[in-house]
């Protein structure tokens, strides 16, 4: 389906292809670092559990990135955009995931006692477990593979930099990206990778300067999952009500 070209060592245009490999960890920076449920779960397991259960939480959503990948590569993920119902269901299973996971959270915080959890296989699992399955039921970073992420799979080439307001004439051909290259595909979660270590590290290093701000951060992370647990069974309801009234409209006009 995509052209995987030989090694960047043993490409004639090896150099050519930096720009490409930088765009990909831009564009994974883009996708891993906006405030949402998977940093707030990052940012909690980091600030009550420390810096290795922060990653494998990361490495959590970064598992369910890599399985949408190869999901929207043989084009199973087009079910999401075509059974609403589905879209609906992932959206109410997410909300009701992060009420549970905010509640955890409130919980945790106030049995905070200044030092990390117990460093076990099962601590670490914990959070790559949490993160796994909000991400798996998150239909939004479907949508990202489906529309953001098939894009830049496919053979093209594409001048990042002029698309910036104001300055993009002047920076056009500075960051030329080859899409549907696997330096790309490395450089996309070269990106996500940078960021689910580069994030818990921040966390712990600001635990260790302060201890108050461990049950803070773990206090806000419940916040952010709770908002967003509401919205998502407000979404989730709202598309259920428009498909059962689709549903019954169309029946009623069978009738008819």
């Amino acid at each position: 389906m995509h052209h995987w070209l030989p090694p960047l060592t043993s490409h004639p245009d090896g150099l050519a292809l930096i720009p490409t490999a930088v765009g990909g960890i831009v564009f994974g920076l883009a996708l891993a670092a906006p405030p949402g449920p998977m940093n707030a779960v990052i940012a909690e397991e980091s600030a009550l559990r420390g810096w290795r259960a922060g990653l494998f939480a990361g490495l959590g959503a970064m598992t369910a990135d890599a399985c949408f990948f190869v999901l929207s590569l043989v084009g199973v993920t087009t079910l999401v955009t075509e059974l609403p119902l589905l879209r609906a269901a992932m959206v109410g299973a997410g909300g009701l995931l992060m009420l549970w996971f905010a509640y955890g959270a409130v919980e945790e915080a106030s049995a905070f006692t200044g030092e990390d959890g117990v460093d076990t296989a099962d601590t670490e699992s914990r959070g790559f477990r949490k993160a796994l399955v909000l991400a798996l039921t998150n239909p939004y970073q479907v949508v990202f593979w489906l529309t953001v992420g098939v894009g830049l799979l496919r053979p093209g080439r594409v001048d990042a930099l002029s698309y910036l307001p104001v300055v993009g004439a002047d920076l056009a051909g500075l960051l030329v990206v080859r899409t549907g290259h696997p330096v790309l595909l490395a450089g996309l979660f070269g990106g996500i990778a940078l960021w689910i270590t580069g994030f818990p590290a921040a966390i712990v290093a600001a635990r260790n300067r302060v201890e108050r701000v461990a049950p803070v951060v773990a206090s806000v992370s419940a916040v952010v999952l709770a908002l967003s647990g509401l919205l998502f069974l407000t979404q989730a309801s709202t598309a259920l009500f428009e498909a059962g009234t689709a549903a019954v409209d169309s029946l009623l006009s069978g009738l008819t």
